[in-house]
């Protein structure tokens, strides 16, 4: 998409500007490298004459803190073949690595500078070392060759793809290529990817993609703009050089952003539905029909390789005409009404008057508007994708709302939606539930169960990544077991392997990090976004579409004043042309700062261009927020057809990522996960704060952190399985005021007969016998998925002669530590919801490069890793700073 001089914008093409800003140190780090390089061989003769102890590596190493970027690559001069296209690619061997970096905030995906080595293996009396043997061959007398480059090379190189030439190297193979990685820094994490492998779900259908919702609130934000801001933000969303979004979601009738309630049949009792607005004139008016068809038509022209380019939108209601609804107190209706006078709150255990059975008129009409919203959509030029049967339908929520059960949704697909559905519009996929993960499997077994008058028209299941309580800092914190176990339901149920998985919705509340003016706080809804996403695609997920993807500076419109979080915010009067006049507050922003005043108003644009907040996009009225980049790591290179492959963060033989060897503090930074209600699960020993554990005088196993605005946060490990995850939570380590009751577990260490080292973890005050009171490793459904059985299995409570309840404790480290899955790699250690260091793989046949590693460091220290393929064989050794994320592309 071309933008004129008129526009007075200019994107940052490739974000080269970001790469400029750091030529110097980019620069320092090739001298060093190189430095290193030199240090590197000396050791390596030495090794000639006396093999290194894997302590003394690790102490040597320890001079070093972070790695500098290495590439290993023996295809460097012989270029490699673009899955795509089938022609050689110019940068020979060329592996990417993209950064996003709080240490670094106005440095988005900027590229990380790399040292090549070109390296072959030989046996002595081999010659020069050209052929013979593979990477990390070893041998007596044995050694290889490295020709060392830099990338990106400089505009002055003429050398090819290998770009400028720093130094030729030769290495004893004393312990093959290994040496050379371990020498340059410790403690070092190893990231296993399994490509050779192939998929991890090789039935199941690919990643459709990644988007955003086309509300109202979003709609009248980007009318708000000048043209330059407009085409700005459809070019930051869905344009080539944006976050490449390919899906979407829009409200059907009204949702709480908007700026009030609406449908398009507000006629009483017209179950034909004969006035029907068939041009639904409020969603073209406002501008969300036009906005759909710009995002379209950018995704297809600037994405042309992804299947079926363009954008898929799924419809979702929240409320039916009040008409159709039942009249509940909930909503405010007096006693004697004959409906629902609100579309607003909703009756239970539905909303539709006269329930959703076969014989159910209101829910016949409330199917037939359906029907009508998808051509009178189409009719607009918008075909939309799928449809969900209700938003949230466990939620009477005080916003426009249609609760529904699991029976009564079952009922409705089965008897009324289904069979309208696939009579007119087979096309449209229909995603059932459409609420949060605790619940989904239970859903499921329901409505997709044998017997379902429903299955049979279920193409999919939508969830949203809300923790379902007050504490809005476990969004996106749990569930993830949840999303294994719908996986596993499915394919033990028989469910057909195209059914989708798609992450539906997806937000921070309250307000926007641009009115809080905490860079941390928005960095760390940022990491949540990732995180959430990557655990999600490791499960089995085929795609994930976030909530508004514009709102303004407090986070609306919301005609509740449930204001929210969104990638991009639209702040008209910050633009360089802006009048004197242009107000901060939009006619349609009803909601008088109930949050607060704008923080992000106080700082200059020098100053919010320095915080992360580009200024070429708030010259045209756009602020683009650290989720925007932190989801463009994944969205912009996962594209759709893409696949997950089996990927982990594991421990090195030279120490945890975040405790050097001989060490016994926990590192890592501050744990933000020690809270009330994070899942307990077990992940590979990284040494760090989220791993550690204090088992006080009073038998309690307690952690300690703070939450993202730095309040203290202390929590136990508790003692029952809880209802809706099935496994062990965080909780209070208070006995209850009201009633005296100890939710946290009281518990003992008892030390295996005959297996020193070895001990169960005794509950002392749970509900059981003693033989069925220990803490057991519980494996994920559908084998952990991506990420196997070591990436996140449960706790739970069960026999104490069962092998998942053995397990060692260390007082000094805090680790609780279990072998249990040691055919699968190794150890495992009792994890505070998930590990500071996470790690996706995915396939990518439709993007250059045809492979995509995605690294998110959340702790407040930087991790130096080795990239391994699937037999060992070292990819990049390098490091990501604290509070970073990369994405690692090669071929």
């Amino acid at each position: 998409m071309a933008f004129g001089p008129s526009e007075s914008f200019a994107f940052v093409s490739d974000w080269t500007t970001a790469a400029r800003r750091h030529a110097s140190m980019a620069c320092i780090a090739v001298l060093l490298v190189i430095l290193f390089a030199f240090m590197g061989e000396r050791a390596s003769r030495a090794a000639r004459d006396r093999p290194r102890a894997p302590d003394e590596i690790g102490t040597m190493a320890s001079e070093l803190l972070h790695r500098p970027c290495q590439v290993y690559r023996r295809d460097l001069e012989a270029g490699y073949y673009s899955a795509v296209t089938g022609k050689a690619v110019e940068g020979a061997g060329r592996v990417r690595v993209v950064q996003t970096s709080l240490g670094d905030p106005s440095g988005q995906w900027a590229e990380v500078p790399c040292l090549y080595y070109k390296h072959t293996v030989a046996k002595s009396g081999e010659g020069d070392g050209i052929g013979g043997g593979g990477e990390g061959e070893s041998g007596s007398g044995g050694w290889f060759f490295s020709e060392i480059f830099r990338w990106p090379r400089s505009a002055s190189s003429s050398n090819g793809a290998g770009g400028d030439r720093k130094l030729n190297r030769r290495h004893d193979n004393a312990g093959g290529i290994d040496n050379v990685i371990k020498e340059y820094a410790s403690p070092t994490a190893e990231i296993r990817v399994d490509f050779a492998s192939g998929p991890a779900f090789p039935h199941r259908q690919p990643v459709l993609g990644f988007g955003g919702a086309f509300t109202e609130a979003t709609a009248l934000n980007y009318k708000s703009l000048s043209k330059g801001g407009q085409d700005a933000v459809v070019e930051l969303l869905f344009g080539s050089r944006g976050l490449g979004y390919t899906m979407g979601r829009t409200h059907m009738n009204s949702c709480d952003f908007c700026v009030a309630s609406y449908s398009f049949d507000d006629a009483e009792d017209d179950f034909e539905l004969d006035a029907f607005d068939n041009d639904v004139a409020h969603d073209r008016d406002c501008g969300m029909i036009e906005l759909m068809k710009r995002a379209h038509d950018a995704a297809a022209t600037s994405w042309p390789r992804d299947d079926n380019p363009g954008v898929k939108i799924v419809a979702s209601p929240w409320s039916p005409p009040t008409w159709m609804k039942r009249a509940t107190w909930r909503a405010g209706d007096p006693a004697n009404a004959t409906h629902s006078l609100h579309m607003t709150g909703s009756a239970l255990p539905t909303c539709i008057r006269d329930g959703t059975g076969p014989d159910s008129e209101y829910a016949r009409s409330w199917a037939l508007y359906f029907q009508k919203f998808i051509e009178a959509y189409k009719k607009q030029g918008v075909n939309l994708y799928g449809i969900t049967p209700q938003n949230e339908p466990e939620f009477p929520a005080p916003w426009d709302a249609c609760a529904q059960s699991m029976y009564t949704e079952r009922d409705f697909i089965g008897y009324h939606l289904g069979p309208l559905l696939r009579s007119h519009h087979p096309d449209v996929k229909l995603l059932m539930f459409d609420h949060n993960k605790d619940h989904a499997p239970r859903w499921a077994s329901t409505i997709l169960d044998k017997n379902s008058v429903a299955r049979k028209y279920v193409d999919g299941t939508a969830v949203h990544w809300y923790a379902g309580g007050m504490d809005r800092l476990l969004d996106g914190a749990v569930g993830t077991p949840n999303m294994h176990r719908l996986l596993g339901q499915l394919e033990d149920g028989g469910v057909p392997d195209n059914h989708l998985v798609l992450g539906s919705e997806a937000c921070h509340c309250p307000s926007t990090a641009y009115a809080g003016g905490d860079l941390k706080v928005g960095w760390a809804r940022a990491e949540r976004y990732a995180h959430a996403m990557l655990a999600d695609l490791a499960a089995g997920s085929n795609g994930w579409i976030e909530w508004n993807m514009v709102l303004d500076s407090m986070g609306g419109p919301n005609h509740l004043g449930n204001m929210c979080d969104a990638p991009l915010l639209a702040v008209p009067y910050r633009a360089k042309d802006a009048p004197p006049s242009t107000p901060t507050v939009q006619p349609f922003e009803k909601a008088d700062h109930p949050f607060g005043k704008i923080h992000g108003d106080e700082w200059t644009r020098e100053e919010l261009n320095a915080r992360g907040v580009p200024a070429e996009f708030l010259d045209v009225g756009v602020v683009v927020q650290p989720l925007y980049f932190y989801t463009g790591h994944i969205t912009r290179h996962v594209r759709p057809g893409s696949r997950a492959v089996r990927a982990i963060a594991d421990a090195s033989s030279v120490g945890r990522t975040f405790r050097r060897p001989g060490a016994s503090g926990a590192g890592g930074g501050i744990n933000d996960n020690a809270r009330k209600g994070m899942e307990v699960t077990a992940w590979p020993c990284e040494g760090s704060t989220r791993q550690s554990w204090t088992l006080n005088p009073e038998g309690q196993f307690r952690v300690f952190g703070h939450d993202w605005l730095g309040n203290p946060t202390s929590s136990c490990l508790g003692k029952k399985e809880d209802d809706d995850f099935d496994g062990l939570l965080l909780t209070e380590c208070e006995a209850s005021e009201e009633d005296g009751r100890e939710p946290f577990g009281i518990y003992e260490i008892k030390e295996k007969e005959g297996r020193e080292g070895t001990v169960n973890i005794v509950l002392k005050n749970g509900d059981g016998g003693k033989e069925v009171s220990c803490i057991v490793l519980q494996p994920l459904r559908n084998g952990g998925g991506a990420l196997g059985p070591r990436g996140g299995a449960q706790i739970n409570i069960g026999a104490c002669n069962a092998p998942a309840a053995e397990w060692s404790y260390n007082a000094k480290t805090g680790e609780i530590l279990s072998h249990h899955f040691a055919d699968y790699g190794g150890e495992v250690c009792l994890t505070t919801g998930w590990p500071f260091l996470q790690v996706g793989a995915f396939q990518t046949p439709t993007a250059e490069e045809g492979k995509a590693v995605i690294l998110l460091n959340e702790a407040g220290e930087t991790a130096n890793f080795v990239l391994r393929d699937g037999n060992g064989k070292a990819i990049v050794a390098s490091s990501i700073p604290a509070h970073s994320i990369q994405t690692i592309l090669f071929d």
